[in-house]
């Protein structure tokens, strides 16, 4: 078999070992596994009324235009058949069912042109909807084997270390709770909804995939790599949360009912607590703001109102995963780290820059497992020098993200002035580049 499809094969088996051992585990600690909420999103209420539809919508890219109306058209006939059934039942009214069913199909029938030695090129966009729609289901498998497997957690470790960035989450906490329900409904819309901000983003960059090719990296990659990677973390650093370790949504498993408006008194003794087994200990990295930032970055290339919709989304959900509780200003960093480390990984640098590539990506590697190392180990240091180590976090974090700009994005005017910037400047220019340029990443690769 040619190595160019031998990799797909073993990607596809693999696929199928993870999804029946985490079936298997959640058979064994008693919980919904993965390929069970398969089936219940194929034939009872899905878990999520958005990823099918994300995913459908990438499996759209490749496709030329009469397929695609038969494929969104059947999608939304038999969500409508569902729905209907549903409400007849008395049941809750949602949507999913339809785009998976047409998304499975389309599988197929890429996979059987795959078998007879057929070009799959318009197929590539289902196998990335499918893998999206699976990886959630992953994903939330993990999320309960976190729980189960991590009865103690780390929040206090947070909480001293999060003396140094000011308690940002107790911050956004009580900015929030200011703002009233209008506010606070906004953001967690637009919490809950960063997967439709994916979608905008993934399809203006494959608007031009059937005519001209599949570009060498857009936003999907990175959010599946970033989906690998972060929860893997989840289970060295477990964390709940301030709203759940110190807050009332802690089930009587807190340690006080601060958050968000009093700060807990000052423990330097820090130490794990116990924990129930059903909250995730999702907290670090903040996943939230590591795709929220590749929607952002992604959004780059793209003209004045997808920039602006990048931009809002990202500081949107920062104040959200900080305003409702859910995360530590330490796991934000955390998460940032990651996404500039995942996409140096996946970008490919300009030209005559592949050792700083190389430097980004072992950089950001490093950056943070002293981050995860510094919150576990010396957080009393941290918060007993804050001055110190609050500017330290945030200048590194400054530096990595001047880096990875010079890497990626800068143009050859701008680095030969780079001497000239300050390090303000390099930050403003990284976080608003010129229209248009995205980068090499955005060329289209010809089949």
């Amino acid at each position: 078999m040619p190595l160019s499809r031998t990799w797909p094969a073993i990607a596809v088996a693999a696929i199928v070992v993870v999804l029946v051992v985490l079936q298997l585990a959640a058979n064994r600690l008693a919980f919904q596994g993965p390929l069970h909420s398969l089936v219940s999103d194929y034939v009872a209420t899905p878990k999520s009324a958005t990823v099918p539809w994300v995913g459908l919508g990438l499996a759209m890219a490749g496709l030329s235009t009469r397929p695609r109306i038969v494929a969104l058209s059947a999608a939304a006939c038999l969500d409508l058949l569902f729905a209907a059934t549903r409400i007849a039942r008395g049941e809750l009214l949602t949507v999913g069912n339809g785009p998976l069913i047409v998304l499975t199909v389309l599988a197929f029938v890429g996979a059987r042109r795959w078998l007879k030695g057929g070009s799959t090129t318009a197929y590539r966009g289902v196998a990335f909807g499918l893998l999206l729609v699976i990886a959630t289901k992953v994903g939330d498998a993990w999320l309960r084997i976190t729980a189960l497997t991590r009865p103690k957690v780390f929040d206090e470790y947070a909480l001293l270390a999060d003396h140094a960035l000011a308690q940002p989450s107790w911050l956004f906490g009580r900015l929030i709770s200011a703002g009233g329900p209008v506010l606070g409904g906004g953001l967690h819309w637009v919490y809950i909804e960063l997967p439709l901000a994916a979608l905008v983003v993934a399809i203006y960059q494959l608007r031009n995939v059937s005519a001209a090719g599949w570009p060498r990296h857009f936003l999907v990659p990175t959010f599946l790599l970033l989906g690998l990677l972060g929860p893997v973390i989840y289970v060295l650093f477990p964390l709940v949360g301030p709203e759940f370790a110190f807050g009332g949504a802690g089930g009587g498993f807190q340690v006080g009912n601060y958050w968000p408006h009093a700060l807990p008194p000052i423990d330097l003794s820090p130490r794990p607590v116990g924990f129930d087994g059903q909250t995730p200990r999702n907290c670090m990295p903040s996943m939230h703001t590591a795709w929220a930032l590749a929607v952002f970055l992604h959004s780059r290339g793209g003209p004045r109102w997808l920039r602006a919709g990048g931009t809002v989304w990202l500081v949107c959900t920062i104040a959200a995963t900080l305003g409702f509780g859910y995360h530590y200003g330490v796991d934000l960093v955390a998460g940032a780290l990651l996404c500039l480390t995942a996409e140096a990984v996946l970008r490919e640098p300009l030209r005559g820059r592949i050792w700083s590539r190389t430097a980004v990506i072992l950089a950001g590697g490093v950056l943070l497992a002293v981050l995860l190392l510094s919150c576990r180990y010396f957080a009393e240091a941290m918060a007993r020098n804050a001055l110190l180590t609050g500017p330290l976090i945030v200048g590194t974090m400054a530096a990595f993200i001047a880096a990875f700009y010079a890497t990626y994005f800068a143009r050859p005017a701008a680095r030969s002035a780079a001497t000239t910037l300050s390090v303000r400047d390099t930050i403003a220019a990284a976080m608003m580049p010129a229209e248009g340029t995205f980068g090499p990443e955005t060329e289209p690769s010809r089949a």
